[in-house]
């Protein structure tokens, strides 16, 4: 369904477009940390010059108008797009202090590490149970699978709602429950990551406050960066926020980063008048 428009109004003054992109106050304790990235599909640059630190047990929000490369930059951090053909990185991209691109680097390792939820619930065609005992068993996990896979739930907020049915099939569950186990199935091989690339945009209002506020709770122990273009979303779950938008160049038209900060900040005194634009629904 839609997502549900935004129009805030705001009055202050804010600085003019243009120059660089507004430095953040520090992240004391960076999981990621950003510098100068640039990424291409074949002669486009999709991502020019993105700086950025996240901060760990942080909820970090994207947000920015469509094809600004929001989803792009998600994809670098547990190196999804090094499954796409054709594509270069350059730049710094260091994930707990090692450069996450370096030879040798094992890419399935890091997607371990880092894991995704994406934008439709995808759970495979298998009980729910096996949707959650897959990723440990491929990953030769020493673990008892019975409490993992509870735990997992619990921590995903589904154990009580599907402790009964553990061997019917994953689409037995409405959406919403199919995202949270797409989230226990993430969790299950024990990241420190999670990636949701606008996990509630195919859910209904109440299942999408019961993500939100599931992410909340899982914030604890994983650092969470978010795509979403609910404005709404974006200000109610995340401690930062990072402005993505689109700039023509002579090579074509590459996504920036604007500005990044703490959210109450990007949303009540942004630096920048075209995240000011954005947020409070003059364009993108």
């Amino acid at each position: 369904m839609p997502e549900p428009s935004t129009q805030v109004s705001y009055s202050r003054p804010v600085p003019e477009a243009g120059g660089a992109a507004q430095a953040a106050p520090e992240v004391v304790d960076a999981v990621f940390d950003i510098a100068d990235l640039n990424f291409w599909y074949g002669a486009n640059r999709a991502l020019r010059d993105v700086s950025l630190r996240i901060g760990r047990q942080e909820i970090t929000a994207l947000i920015g108008p469509s094809g600004c490369g929001k989803t792009t930059f998600l994809r670098c951090l547990n190196r999804m797009n090094d499954l796409l053909p054709d594509t270069r990185i350059e730049g710094r991209l260091d994930f707990d202090g090692e450069p996450l691109y370096r030879p040798g680097v094992q890419a399935i390792e890091i997607r371990r590490r880092i894991g995704m939820v994406f934008q439709k619930p995808n759970p495979f065609p298998k009980s729910i149970y096996d949707n959650v005992a897959i990723a440990p068993k491929v990953n030769g996990m020493k673990v008892n699978l019975d409490d993992l896979v509870e735990e997992s739930l619990s921590r995903a907020a589904l154990w009580n709602e599907v402790k009964d049915k553990l061997k019917q099939s994953a689409f037995s569950l409405s959406g919403g429950q199919q995202q949270r186990l797409c989230i226990a199935r993430t969790i299950a091989v024990k990241p420190e990551v999670i990636l949701m690339d606008e996990p509630c945009s195919a859910l209904d209002p109440l299942a999408t406050i019961r993500i939100e506020e599931l992410m909340t709770e899982l914030k604890s122990d994983y650092t969470i960066v978010i795509v979403t273009h609910n404005m709404q979303q974006a200000a109610r779950v995340s401690d930062r926020t990072a402005f993505f938008t689109v700039e023509d160049h002579p090579e074509g038209r590459s996504g920036v980063l604007v500005e990044s900060g703490p959210t109450h900040k990007i949303f009540t005194a942004p630096s920048d008048q075209r995240t000011d634009d954005y947020i409070t629904g003059r364009f993108g």
